[in-house]
C-alpha cells in the first residue's frame, strides 16, 4: 500500500501555485505594454487622466512583480508584500494629485482622440488581465490584492474614456481634471482597503503558534 497519503494534495497546491505564477506573469506583460501606450498618448494629449492610469498600470506592473515573489509563501508574508502594493496604489495616488495641482496650474485642453484610442486600448488590456485574475480573487490576500487592482484598471478605463467624450463635447480641459480627481478618490478607497485587510494577515496570529494538542512531560 502507498504511504504518500498526502502526494494529491502537495500536487494540487503546487499545481494551483503554477497557474498563479503564469497569470501573474502574463498580466505583468500587459501591464507594462499598456503603462508605455498610456504615458505616451499622455504625453502627447496633454491628458491628467491618461497619466494617472498610466502611473496605476506601472504600480500595477510592480505588484504583480512583488505578488510573483510570494506565491506560495506564508500568510503572514503575503499579507506583508499586500502591505507594500497598498503602499503603491498610494503612491499612485500621491502622483495624481501632483499633477492635478501642475494642470491647474498650467491649464491646456486636451486631445482628445489621442486621448479616446488610448483609453479603448488600456481597457480592452485591463479587461483581459480582470479575466484571468478573477478565478483566484478569493484564494489569498496575494491574489485578492492583485485582483483589486486590476478591477480598479477597469474603473479606470472608462473614467478616461468618458473624460475624452467630455473634453470633445465642451471643447474644454475640465473633465479631463475632474475625472482625475475621481480616480484619485478611487485609488486613496482602494489603497485604505488593501492596507487595512494586509495589516490584519501580516501581524502574527497566535493560534497559529499553539501546540495543537496537550503536551507531555
Amino acid at each position: 500500500m502507498s504511504e504518500c497519503c498526502g502526494c494529491g494534495k502537495v500536487v494540487d497546491v503546487a499545481r494551483m501555485q503554477a497557474k498563479q505564477r503564469r497569470v501573474l506573469v502574463i498580466v505583468l506583460i500587459i501591464n507594462l505594454a499598456t503603462f508605455a501606450m498610456m504615458a505616451l498618448a499622455a504625453w502627447r494629449s496633454y491628458s491628467s487622466s491618461l497619466l494617472s492610469g498610466s502611473l496605476d498600470n506601472l504600480g500595477d506592473a510592480l505588484t504583480y512583480v512583488v505578488s510573483l515573489a510570494v506565491v506560495g509563501a506564508s500568510t503572514q508574508m503575503k499579507g506583508r508584500v499586500a502591505l507594500l502594493k497598498g503602499f503603491l496604489i498610494l503612491g499612485a495616488a500621491i502622483a495624481v494629485g501632483v499633477q492635478i495641482v501642475w494642470r491647474l496650474a498650467n491649464p491646456q485642453i486636451p486631445l482628445f482622440e489621442s486621448m479616446g484610442v488610448a483609453a479603448l486600448l488600456n481597457l480592452g488590456a485591463n479587461a483581459v488581465c480582470l479575466w484571468l485574475l478573477t478565478p483566484y480573487r478569493s484564494g489569498d490576500i496575494n491574489m485578492a490584492s492583485a485582483w483589486e487592482c486590476s478591477r480598479n484598471d477597469i474603473y479606470e478605463g472608462f473614467a478616461v474614456i468618458l473624460a475624452a467624450l467630455l473634453v470633445w463635447v465642451f471643447g474644454a480641459g475640465w473633465p479631463d481634471l475632474l475625472i482625475a480627481a475621481a480616480l484619485l478618490i478611487l485609488f486613496l478607497r482602494s489603497a485604505t482597503r488593501v492596507l487595512r485587510a494586509a495589516w490584519k494577515e501580516s501581524r502574527p496570529n497566535p493560534a497559529r503558534s499553539q501546540p495543537l494538542g496537550p503536551q507531555h512531560e
